[in-house]
């Protein structure tokens, strides 16, 4: 499984939103939105509280997609 995250930075670029404020307005650590930068897998919680304070759903950052096999 493929993750990408750039729905959510667009969505933080849309709103004047940079990485270092996002973190702040949600109390996620440092290691966390380091994950998020390099599209690896974070904790379920980490997506909801950016969504919590992003006013979205999921959905509306991140997409993933299934890598077929051989």
């Amino acid at each position: 499984m493929t993750l990408n995250y750039n729905k959510l930075w667009k969505l933080t670029i849309d709103k004047g939103i940079n990485k270092t404020q996002l973190r702040e307005m949600t109390g996620i650590i440092t290691n966390e939105l380091a994950k998020l930068c390099r599209n690896e897998t974070v904790q379920m919680y980490t997506l909801l509280k950016i969504c919590s304070v992003m006013k979205c759903e999921i959905d509306d950052i991140v997409e993933y997609s299934v890598a077929e096999e051989d």
